[in-house]
């Protein structure tokens, strides 16, 4: 199953697929390089492929629990000023995606959608200590009954280029849902309340919308 955001990417590649397989014919009779050809072909189409899958996730939701918003390898947990709609400070878990992770972002807790915003900015490494500042990235703000208000934000890297938020002022959002995509190596960070508890700890592979980052006892 593949993810509605890919589908244009994945036509777009097949028809370069097809054209390349086509070309080879013509361009060489040497099969040599005619095997090269359908090899960095087919590699394109796998690639694109698994960059766009949307596996079924199995969401237990619990009002207690906050969720993964994706998958990914957790980079950072530390206590740090959020200045954007804070203003104070926050207990930040930061979930690093390669390329070859899915991509699908989802919401870690129901709630209502108190902010929704976009921020045009750089492409630096997603890794990048000011990567959540000043890259291009997209503030949403939940606010859940267990929890309060929880903030997560999707931030591009160097080689993401659009993110997509689902994600609209006013409404209901239900945990493990999709809340948006980021294409092409990125990271979401979570702005919980300083006494969080988490369950999850430095360099833990997550998985979105399954994975419980912090409990409430």
């Amino acid at each position: 199953m593949f993810h509605k955001e890919g589908h244009q990417s994945i036509l777009i590649t097949l028809f370069i697929v097809v054209a390349l397989f086509l070309g080879a014919e013509y361009v060489t009779s040497n099969q040599i390089i005619q095997y090269i050809i359908y090899g960095v072909a087919l590699f394109l189409l796998i690639i694109i492929l698994q960059f766009f899958r949307n596996p079924k996730r199995y969401t237990a939701q619990n009002e207690n629990h906050i969720i993964a918003p994706v998958d990914g390898k957790v980079v950072v947990i530390e206590e740090v000023f959020e200045k954007e709609y804070f203003q104070d400070k926050r207990l930040q878990v930061s979930i690093f995606m390669s390329p070859i992770n899915v991509h699908v972002t989802r919401y870690s807790l129901s709630g209502l959608v108190k902010f929704s915003k976009y921020h045009p900015g750089k492409f630096l490494v997603a890794w990048h200590p000011k990567a959540s500042e000043e890259n291009e990235r997209t503030t949403i703000v939940v606010e859940n009954k267990t929890f309060g208000e929880v903030l997560y934000r999707q931030v591009a890297g160097a080689l993401a280029k659009r993110i997509v938020n689902y994600a609209k002022e006013g409404t209901q959002v239900v945990q493990g849902t999709d809340s948006g995509f980021i294409k092409f190596g990125s990271r979401v960070d979570l702005f919980l309340p300083l006494d969080t508890k988490l369950d999850i700890k430095l360099n833990d592979v997550v998985k979105g919308g399954e994975t419980i980052v912090a409990i409430n006892e």
